[in-house]
C-alpha cells in the first residue's frame, strides 16, 4: 500500500524539469554555453546553426550581427534592430558603434524574414554593401550576410554577393 501511495503522490508533483518555458530556456543557455565557448566559427554549417537558433522562431525582422575576432571566434551576438513583418531599418552608423566598442575584426551580419523566403532583396543587397564600405573604413571584415526563413539559410557570401 505505502508503494502504490508514494507512486500516487509522485505522480500530481510538478516536473523536475518545469514547465516548457522552462525547459526553453534551459536550452537556450545551453546552446548559449556551447557556442560561446566555441573557440572559432570555422564553418557556414556552425553560423547557421547559431543563427537558425536565434531567429528562426520571431515573427518580425530582426538584424543582428555576430562579432569575431581575428581567428573568428566569437566576442558577442547582438540584436541591434526589430523591425515591422515585412522590413527592418538599418544605420550602419550603428553597427560601426558596435563594433568598435566590442573591438571587432570581422562580423556576420544576419536577419530573418517571418515570410519563410530566404531569397535576398534589393534592399538586403544594398545595405550588404553600405555595410561593408563603412566598416572597411575602420578594417573591419564582413565575412558573410545570412538571411534566415525558419530553419533555411541564405548565405550572401556563398552567392557572391559580398
Amino acid at each position: 500500500m505505502n508503494a502504490l501511495l508514494s507512486h500516487a503522490e509522485t505522480s500530481h508533483q510538478p516536473s523536475k524539469l518545469g514547465s516548457p518555458d522552462d525547459i526553453l530556456q534551459q536550452a537556450e543557455r545551453i546552446i548559449e554555453q556551447r557556442f560561446s565557448q566555441r573557440q572559432i566559427f570555422s564553418t557556414s554549417h556552425e553560423t547557421r546553426q547559431y543563427v537558425v537558433f536565434k531567429l528562426a522562431l520571431l515573427e518580425h525582422e530582426v538584424f543582428s550581427i555576430l562579432l569575431l575576432d581575428n581567428q573568428h571566434r566569437l566576442l558577442g551576438y547582438e540584436q541591434l534592430f526589430r523591425g515591422s513583418l515585412r522590413e527592418v531599418s538599418v544605420y550602419p552608423r550603428e553597427v560601426v558603434k558596435l563594433s568598435l566598442r566590442y573591438n571587432a575584426a570581422a562580423l556576420i551580419l544576419v536577419h530573418n524574414h517571418p515570410s519563410g523566403d530566404t531569397e535576398p532583396s534589393t534592399a538586403d543587397c544594398h545595405i550588404t554593401q553600405r555595410l561593408k564600405a563603412a566598416l572597411d573604413l575602420i578594417d573591419v571584415r564582413v565575412l558573410d550576410h545570412v538571411i534566415v526563413a525558419g530553419n533555411q539559410t541564405t548565405s550572401l557570401a556563398e552567392r557572391g554577393l559580398l
